[in-house]
């Protein structure tokens, strides 16, 4: 038997190939679980749907009707929501001093106000059944924690991923005895189609590497780490609400490099 035999599982950010959405999907799939997926880009989701099976919905996370609007997809087409995933996100970083209003609106609304739609219109679906509750998973950074980045330009991204992070205790706090669970999942720098599209195609090795170095289990994170996560957090089994799992191979012990640390990394990988 599956983990998740019965589970009916809500997964927004699943439209990019073989990004952290998808890798999650298809492992929810695998333990059991009826999936939807939902993106703003409805022909890419309702692909990957058919190619496991499951089903999708088109969602701009950013719009409060989408968001509110999803939750009554998934109980329309598999009678409830049980499991919720917000992996959306954006790699959107830059000097303090001089980083743009408009970026700045961007990430707010993607990674708070977005996130806080979410949390409110999968709260409300939870209740919404006859055995209320259900596993809340917010995909979060390691950089929202104890300054894992100092001097890398991110300043915003990982200020609206503390701030979400807070809500998700908030959540946590107020609806746990109705049977939800609301956690995060504090992923380090991992291999995904976001981080290759910020560094316009691929991510450069010396840079795998001058991160895999500052990780305490010296590897780069994949995937499937976070994915397998996500199922031990949607699991009943799971008697955890209220925190962010590190899954970082231990980053938040250290930091990330600094700027100065990369630099080194890409002469020194430029002179082998």
């Amino acid at each position: 038997m599956g983990q998740l035999d019965g589970k009916r599982a809500v997964i927004i950010g699943a439209s990019m190939k073989d990004n952290i959405g998808q890798v999650m999907a298809r492992r929810f799939r695998d333990e059991g679980a009826e999936v939807l997926v939902a993106s703003r880009k409805a022909d890419a989701s309702a692909a990957f749907a058919q190619s496991i099976g499951g089903y999708s919905a088109t969602c701009d996370v950013t719009q409060r009707a989408d968001v509110f609007a999803l939750a009554k997809s998934a109980k329309a087409q598999m009678g409830g929501v049980d499991i919720a995933v917000n992996s959306s996100g954006l790699a959107l970083g830059g000097p303090f001093l001089e980083f743009a209003e408009e970026d700045l609106d961007q990430l707010i609304a993607l990674q708070f106000k977005g996130s806080y739609f979410f949390l409110q219109a999968m709260v409300g679906a939870m209740l919404d059944k006859p055995d209320p509750g259900g596993s809340i998973i917010q995909i979060s950074s390691a950089v929202a924690h104890r300054s894992t980045t100092v001097d890398l330009g991110f300043d915003a991204y990982m200020g609206t991923k503390a701030g979400i992070d807070h809500v998700v205790r908030c959540v946590a706090n107020q609806f746990g005895r109705q049977g939800i669970r609301a956690n995060s999942i504090a992923m380090g720098h991992t291999d995904t189609p976001m981080h290759h599209d910020a560094y316009q195609g691929d991510i450069p090795d010396w840079m795998k590497a001058a991160f895999s170095d500052a990780t305490p289990m010296g590897r780069y994170g994949t995937c499937d780490d976070v994915a397998a996560a996500a199922v031990w957090l949607a699991c009943d089994e799971c008697f955890m609400t209220g925190d962010s799992l590190q899954v970082n191979g231990g980053l938040t012990l250290r930091r990330n490099p600094l700027q100065a640390d990369l630099d080194r990394y890409e002469r020194d990988w430029a002179d082998k």
